[in-house]
């Protein structure tokens, strides 16, 4: 299949990648000139723009941001929309809010283009192993149809219901992962306070009822995971300020449906902290170091 994807940031250059691995025709786009080198040195067909970079495909993937280039990618002077044939289908793998997805959406059924919101989870290992989780928001016919692209950068696709609900599937995971990166990193703090092995103390977290995905995959404190973002600085994986800007969708969304996120707010002043002290663009599991006494 001839696919154009735009957005080859940490998440989308491996997915990519792994689209060239299955045998698809890629052309690529992203303002990174040296990532859109890079796959075309894979075997991308480097495009000029988003415009470009949809002339001649059958399907197109997004994977961006932020809601904002969301928007002027699809909708923009030189986006998707300008220069897309009919019958194209639409994917976009960014963290947005429902309602723009939403929005982008209607403009392109304007067109009598079919359109999915299908954000990841996963992390960078994920997106490189090709085993993410696609959370998608579709109607059935086109889920069926998208399926087997997604499989190939992914091993479990779930279809959520009609478009927007990959979105909120999204913001609710991640809301979730948000808060128990913190609560992982709190136990750890105070365990190494108290004085106990934090190898120990992970591996006493990793076989009880404390276990999660933060402690037994992810664990933020260095030397305990050598795979982990903790064991290289906390470079290299999902950024705090990517993870700020998911809590403040989950929060934006809880507010219009007036539910209580009461740890999700404060998880959302926290990585506020994290970011303005310059560690935004560090791995959001560096949250640790607010808990970490300075080192003599």
């Amino acid at each position: 299949m001839r696919i154009g994807f735009i957005g080859l940031g940490n998440m989308g250059a491996p997915m990519a990648h792994n689209l060239l691995k299955a045998g698809h025709e890629l052309t690529v786009f992203d303002v990174n000139e040296r990532a859109v080198i890079a796959l075309g040195e894979a075997g991308a067909q480097p495009a000029a723009s988003p415009q470009d970079a949809v002339q001649t495909c059958d399907l197109v993937i997004t994977m961006l941001p932020a809601a904002a280039h969301v928007r002027t990618v699809y909708l923009g002077e030189q986006g998707v929309l300008t220069g897309i044939r009919p019958g194209v289908l639409l994917i976009d793998s960014s963290t947005i809010d429902p309602q723009t997805a939403r929005e982008v959406a209607a403009a392109a059924a304007e067109q009598g283009l079919s359109m999915a919101d299908a954000p990841v989870s996963g992390g960078t290992g994920g997106a490189q192993a090709g085993t993410l989780t696609f959370m998608v928001g579709a109607s059935a016919e086109l889920f069926d149809r998208i399926q087997p692209v997604l499989a190939c950068m992914g091993k479990n696709i779930v279809h959520c219901g009609e478009l927007g609900t990959g979105q909120i599937a999204k913001i609710c995971n991640n809301l979730l992962l948000g808060i128990s990166m913190i609560g992982v990193a709190e136990a750890m703090a105070l365990g190494d306070a108290l004085g106990i092995d934090t190898k120990i103390l992970a591996g006493i977290i990793n076989t009880s009822t404390g276990r999660c995905w933060s402690s037994d995959t992810y664990n933020p404190w260095p030397g305990i995971i050598e795979t982990a973002p903790s064991a290289r600085g906390y470079t290299g994986g999902f950024g705090a300020d990517l993870m700020l800007k998911d809590l403040g969708l989950a929060t934006e969304a809880a507010k219009q449906a007036r539910q209580p996120v009461l740890l999700g707010a404060l998880a959302q002043q926290l990585y506020q902290s994290m970011s303005q002290r310059g560690d935004g663009g560090k791995d959001f599991s560096g949250i640790v170091n607010l808990y970490r006494k300075p080192e003599v």
